[in-house]
């Protein structure tokens, strides 16, 4: 999950189809792209609105589509710019990924990828990344919802999800801010506290924000999803 060194990048995208690098600087990238393959494709955000917009990644991972003999590397530099469209489609190129095609997404905060997004990747956290300077942005009442799930024991879970589920104004929406706001929490409270623990939750919480997201039902997903 965690690396020193700019030049481990390369060994370690070959270790599955999909990774997320979290970086604190991005000034290097220049010297670092210098160690992948002659046909490494790069895409970055657009200067002028910052962004990168689900038209540009469509295009890009088109190319991927191409069976290739050599290893090729795809990556998205800045991917936090990605809106949700764009992440959408990113994803869907990675369904039936072709052989010795490696997608790359390199980011400074992985909060703000989609969960679904995060549980597709192998993550690797460069160790000096600091994600305690950014507070967790959302509602006093959603994070409070947010740290007792994250602490709720399993008799807990039914009372907790009826809480949740009971705002009549889209009640769906709602439930997807307190888990991504438990998501975040956790991830921050283990970069506080380096305690491992913390992190056996949280393939269950972006199992149920995934569930949530397609319509789950609100209730059944909250207990099942997190025992």
């Amino acid at each position: 999950m965690f690396f020193d060194k700019l030049e481990q990048i390369p060994s370690l995208s070959e270790k599955t189809n999909f990774s997320i690098f979290v970086l604190d600087d991005f000034r290097e990238l220049e010297k670092l792209y210098k160690l992948f393959p002659n046909n490494t494709l790069v895409l970055k955000p657009d200067e002028k609105n910052a962004k990168i917009s689900v038209e540009k990644i469509r295009e890009f991972t088109a190319r991927a589509n191409s069976r290739e003999t050599k290893k090729r590397f795809f990556i998205v530099e800045r991917a936090e710019t990605m809106n949700e469209a764009a992440e959408n489609a990113f994803l869907k190129n990675l369904e039936e990924p072709k052989e010795n095609n490696y997608f790359l997404l390199f980011v400074k905060d992985l909060s703000a990828l989609l969960p679904t997004v995060r549980s597709r990747a192998s993550v690797y956290i460069k160790k000096v990344h600091n994600p305690l300077e950014k507070p967790v942005e959302a509602d006093e009442k959603v994070k409070l919802l947010a740290k007792q799930l994250i602490v709720a024991k399993p008799t807990d879970l039914t009372k907790l999800a009826t809480e949740i589920s009971a705002k009549k104004d889209n009640s769906r929406k709602f439930a997807l801010e307190v888990v991504g706001a438990a998501i975040e929490i956790l991830y921050k409270s283990f970069f506080a506290t380096k305690n491992e623990k913390l992190l056996k939750k949280l393939p269950n919480l972006i199992e149920l924000y995934s569930n949530l997201a397609a319509n789950g039902h609100l209730k059944l997903h909250f207990a099942a999803d997190m025992l």
